[in-house]
Formats: C-alpha cells, structure tokens, sequence
C-alpha cells in the first residue's frame, strides 16, 4: 500500500468511528427523553384530574411551549409538597389564567 492509500484508510476508519458513536450519543439523548416523558406523564396522572389532562392536551394543539411550561411548573410544585390533592378541571383553567396572564383584544373596526 502507498502513503496516500494508508492515509485515506485511517481518515476513513476515523469517520466511520465518530459517526459510530455520534449515532449512539444520538441513541442516548432520545432513549433519556422518552424516559423523561414517561415519568412526567406518569407524575402527571397522578396530579391532575382526567378532565384537566383533557385540557392540557387540547390546549397543546394550539400552544405546545405553553403546556410544557405550564405542566414543568405543576411537576416542580408536587415535588416540593405544594400540592396535596389533584389538581381539577376548574383549578387548571384559573392557574392557566394567572399564568396567560393579560392578552390584547385586537378589534377590527370598518369604516
């Protein structure tokens, strides 16, 4: 073999390697994701009534970073003991009120 096959066969071998473990690194970070969205959605469940999960997932079609936000936040106060019963339908919609807080009315006027 010359200098340049040699040369080109280790950079190849070199690719091939970090893609290898670029692809496990990738592995990693999705089985933990999964494993974070399993044992949120399962804290979840424990913390919130099935009418209030239902609004949850209808206000995340429209608002994703939202809800993330809004059940990221529920999670933090059950783990600190701030929350002793299940969270219903009625106390969800006046926390996601405080939370939204005010919006702008936007009105259209015709003239």
């Amino acid at each position: 073999m010359t200098d340049i096959e040699e040369i080109r066969r280790r950079k190849m071998l070199e690719m091939q390697q970090r893609a290898q473990q670029q692809a496990a690194e990738a592995e990693r970070e999705e089985q933990l994701r999964r494993q974070f969205e399993i044992q949120k959605r399962q804290l979840l469940m424990k913390i919130l009534t099935p009418e209030a999960r239902s609004r949850l997932a209808n206000i995340r079609l429209t608002r994703p970073e939202f809800v993330e936000q809004i059940e990221l936040q529920l999670i933090q106060l059950a783990q600190a003991g701030q929350i002793r019963s299940k969270i219903t339908d009625k106390q969800l919609k006046e926390l996601l009120r405080r939370v939204s807080g005010k919006r702008r009315d936007i009105r259209i006027i015709r003239r």
